[in-house]
């Protein structure tokens, strides 16, 4: 029987603020390059006052690839929230826009927490160094979790940054418990190695109890399972996760399943904004997987979909992807 989703991204809900810097503006204001950092509404006030011209647009982790994984046809829903504000309006409308299903309830306009945004600076070599406010978005709660809208999904995918937040823990437990409920299978992004560290245990447990498809990068992997030796780290977690997806920037992505692992070669491009890189991977890697491809396919995918993101500023695709696809010889 078809399913209402195909896929249910559960994450931050954000907006992202992009602007570009320098080294020494991230050094004059205490942004540690290439990473993301917490902050609370005040240091995101001052942070904003101080930085140059910016472009505000829709963002979040798992949302970026629900919003590829619709741009390319998937059936799609996402959870997260946001106020009933001025940047509130602006992600809601703007995932609708791409054909995703989003119904979590705005949280109230009297809340003292705003919509949760991203200030994301943007260095010349195209690295990207983030400065998150959650707002309100810390504030998921096992309520905002329908479980019919779990039970009616092929795949849930879980954002790791997901996991700051008083009640995340318990809200993706009973997001997993319905999606097994109903026959659906659990992908888990790690997000972020320092997010890896401060919710190892966790995510330890999930690993090994309930994740499905494992999607980490090279620093994430490493943190996750405590070695600097990838071929280590994905032996170890292949042992754990039917599937693991560990990309690797200009080297490209290692995807294994038991004995079995493929490489596929990055795509060569002009990096304007490395800001959602990985997000379109899992985006377009799913969206393969979903619909039948092999898992070289999926990663292939993956990269082109990458490439296309990061050769832009923002983290939602602009240009065709299932053309990329085609261009590269892919049958879609």
């Amino acid at each position: 029987m078809t399913k209402r989703f195909q896929l249910v991204g559960i994450g931050n809900a954000m907006v992202d603020v992009l602007s570009h810097a320098d080294d020494a503006f991230l050094a004059a204001n205490g942004v540690e390059k290439g990473i993301m950092q917490l902050i609370d509404r005040a240091r995101g006030v001052e942070l904003y006052s101080r930085i140059g011209p910016a472009t505000e647009m829709s963002g979040g982790s798992a949302a970026n690839s629900i919003a590829g994984f619709s741009h390319l046809g998937g059936r799609a829903a996402y959870v997260g929230k946001v106020k009933d504000d001025q940047l509130g309006a602006i992600f809601a409308h703007d995932l609708r826009a791409q054909g995703v299903v989003y119904e979590v309830p705005l949280a109230d306009a009297g809340q003292v927490e705003e919509t949760g945004r991203c200030i994301v600076l943007v260095t010349p070599d195209g690295e990207r160094s983030m400065n998150t406010y959650l707002g309100v978005t810390e504030h998921l709660s096992p309520d905002d979790i329908d479980e019919e809208m779990m039970e009616e999904a092929d795949w849930i995918f879980l954002e790791g940054y997901r996991f700051d937040g008083p009640e995340s823990h318990e809200a993706f437990a009973r997001a997993i418990r319905a999606a097994k409920r109903g026959g659906g299978k659990v992908a888990l992004t790690l997000s972020d190695p320092f997010c890896v560290e401060r919710h190892h245990a966790a995510f330890a447990e999930l690993l090994r109890s309930d994740v499905d498809l494992l999607f980490a990068n090279r620093a994430e992997i490493g943190a996750m399972y405590r070695t600097d030796d990838l071929d280590d780290a994905l032996r170890t977690a292949a042992g754990e996760v039917e599937t693991v997806v560990c990309t690797e920037s200009e080297h490209g992505a290692h995807v294994v399943r038991g004995p079995m692992r493929w490489h596929c070669p990055a795509v060569p491009t002009k990096v304007v904004d490395a800001t959602g890189a990985g997000d379109l991977f899992a985006g377009a890697f799913l969206w393969g997987l979903i619909e039948g491809h092999d898992l070289e396919t999926c990663g292939m995918m993956g990269n082109i979909a990458a490439s296309e993101v990061i050769s832009h500023l923002g983290a939602r695709p602009e240009a065709d992807l299932k053309a990329r696809f085609r261009a590269f010889g892919l049958k879609v």
